[in-house]
């Protein structure tokens, strides 16, 4: 089986970094890197990845909005939302706007393995 890959669209980089850490610990492809929604759709068009790490609060588009469009693309891909503690609300907006699971910060790679895992499984929506 080959290697799930990853965009991971953050506007911080030293978040960009510890979630590229664990993905790669745990065996995934990262295979490209995003600040804001939209170099996320742009990246996605090009890079054809097979889940988008999406946070919720970016500069340029917001994640929910990238998440709307990246929908819209019709690809075999999961899409995956970030959020700080406090926008759990935000983040069941992008659930119906296509996110298959959501991730807390601050970041536990369980938590993150845990979500990630749930996708094959036909998308279950865990945190933490």
């Amino acid at each position: 089986m080959s290697k799930k890959k990853v965009l991971i669209v953050d506007d911080l980089s030293f978040f960009r970094m510890a979630l590229r850490d664990i993905l790669e610990r745990a065996g995934f492809d990262v295979v490209g890197e995003a600040a804001n929604g939209a170099e996320a759709v742009d990246k996605t068009r090009t890079l054809l990845p097979d889940i988008v790490i999406l946070d919720v609060v970016m500069p340029v588009k917001t994640g929910i909005d990238a998440a709307k469009e990246i929908s819209l693309m019709k690809m075999p891909l999961k899409i995956v939302m970030c959020s700080s503690l406090g926008y759990e609300p935000i983040v069941e907006e992008a659930m119906r706007a296509g996110a298959s699971a959501y991730i807390l910060k601050p970041l536990n790679e369980k938590d993150v393995l845990h979500a990630l895992s749930g996708l094959d499984a036909g998308g279950a929506r865990p945190g933490r």
